[in-house]
C-alpha cells in the first residue's frame, strides 16, 4: 500500500465493482505520480485530491470513472478530452483501463495543481 493512500478512500474503492475498481486504482496511482505533495481524502463521498486547494476527484459510475477537475474550465485542454458544461468543473470519462492516457492525464493534473499556486 502506498503510504500516501487514505484508508477511507481505499475502503470506498473496495466497494466498487471489479472493472471500475481497477480503473479507479490506476487513476489514483496517476494522481500520486503527478505530485509528491498531493493529499488524498474523501470529500462529497468520492476520492478527492488537494494541493493548496482543490485539484481533482475520482467519481465512479456503473460503466466508467470520471477523472474530474474542480477548475477544469481553466485548463488548456489542447487535446480536447475534457467534458462538461458547468461553470468550473470538467471531467474525463474513462470506460476501460486502456483509455488512460498516462502522460496526458499527469500533465493535466499538474496543470490543475499550478492553478492553485
Amino acid at each position: 500500500m502506498n503510504p500516501r493512500e487514505n484508508i477511507e478512500v481505499t475502503k470506498l474503492i473496495e466497494t466498487l465493482p471489479e472493472p471500475i475498481q481497477e480503473i479507479t486504482n490506476n487513476l489514483r496511482e496517476l494522481v500520486f505520480k503527478s505530485s509528491p505533495e498531493i493529499i488524498e481524502e474523501v470529500k462529497w463521498s468520492k476520492p478527492s485530491y488537494t494541493q493548496n486547494g482543490l485539484v481533482c476527484y475520482l467519481a465512479a459510475a456503473k460503466k466508467h470513472v470520471n477523472l474530474g477537475f474542480y477548475r477544469g474550465s481553466d485548463l488548456s485542454d489542447k487535446d480536447g478530452v475534457l467534458q462538461g458544461t458547468g461553470k468550473q468543473m470538467r471531467h474525463i470519462q474513462v470506460k476501460k483501463v486502456e483509455d488512460i492516457k498516462q502522460d496526458l492525464f499527469i500533465s493535466m493534473i499538474q496543470e490543475a495543481i499550478e492553478l492553485n499556486q
